[in-house]
């Protein structure tokens, strides 16, 4: 098994070849007593009043590249997205100390958050989940319809409402879920309208990143700014990566920030090919978009 598709342990000590939602259950329902008599969670993102432009923020929370020394690089990604007056944090990565160390670097509270957006199951995305709801069981959760019911039950247990998500939806104004695409691991990517185009997240992008960029041009119909996130291409073949980046131009693609899994090589072949539009990804980094 790779090691992206392994189950990560929440307590960090090694990879195990387990389900991770059997993992995250279990502490989900020990940690669900502290979590029972929390305010209902809110009815996912509302649309925010009517008011100048707000930019769009995005922060790496969680990631195995480097970027900022004062946080702790990691397997897996998360990063929180303040868009519209609204937060969101997307992935949990896999060990939710980690997340919250690297969160309150930053400056950003769990309490801050209105909204958790899953991408897809494996644990290096999903592990920091418990640990976040002890500290906010007051949000939304939209994870994937195929996600484990026992799961979501337990979700719901420790106070957080869960959102089944199926086909491509409006989360909020201008923001927008791909839906759960297949490529063997099913996965959501979040889609952010902004003045300069489409800003498309993704987790690990297993079905395919180009794939996942054409969902969004379709959802948000526009041009694409940036596409940030997990790539999925650690230890492809060049030929395969390069017939990437030529599908990423053609289709507009303007700026790219990958990270996680996209591997050294893809990373540097984008760089060389996208020079000043290629940001350099890391946990750390923060991305404002005017």
């Amino acid at each position: 098994m790779s090691r992206a598709g392994q189950s990560y342990n929440p307590r960090g000590k090694k990879l195990l070849e387990k389900p991770v939602w059997l993992l995250i259950t279990t502490a989900l329902l020990i940690a669900s007593s502290a979590c029972i008599g929390k305010t209902e969670a809110r009815q996912g993102l509302a649309r925010s009043p009517r008011g100048p432009e707000p930019r769009l923020t995005i922060a790496i929370t969680y990631d195995n590249n480097p970027f900022d020394p004062r946080l702790r690089p990691a397997w897996g990604f998360s990063c929180v997205v303040s868009h519209r007056a609204r937060t969101l944090l997307f992935d949990t990565g896999g060990d939710g100390s980690i997340l919250l160390h690297n969160m309150g670097e930053l400056g950003i509270s769990p309490e801050e958050v209105d909204v958790v957006m899953l991408s897809h199951i494996h644990g290096d995305h999903v592990g920091g989940l418990v640990s976040f709801l002890r500290h906010n069981s007051d949000v939304a959760v939209y994870m994937p319809i195929s996600f484990p019911q026992r799961l979501k039950e337990d979700v719901r247990l420790c106070g957080a409402r869960v959102i089944d998500v199926d086909e491509a939806r409006e989360l909020s104004e201008d923001a927008f879920t791909t839906g759960e695409l297949d490529g063997g691991i099913k996965e959501q990517s979040l889609v952010l309208r902004t003045p300069r185009g489409l800003v498309v997240i993704t987790g690990c992008a297993h079905p395919g990143v180009v794939n996942i960029v054409q969902k969004a041009k379709e959802i948000g119909k526009d041009r694409v700014y940036l596409v940030l996130g997990g790539f999925h291409l650690s230890g492809a073949p060049v030929s395969q990566i390069k017939s990437i980046i030529a599908n990423f131009i053609e289709l507009g693609v303007e700026k790219v920030a990958p990270c996680h899994c996209t591997g050294d090589q893809a990373r540097s072949l984008f760089r060389d090919r996208f020079g000043p539009n290629y940001i350099e990804c890391g946990v750390g980094r923060k991305i404002i978009i005017n």
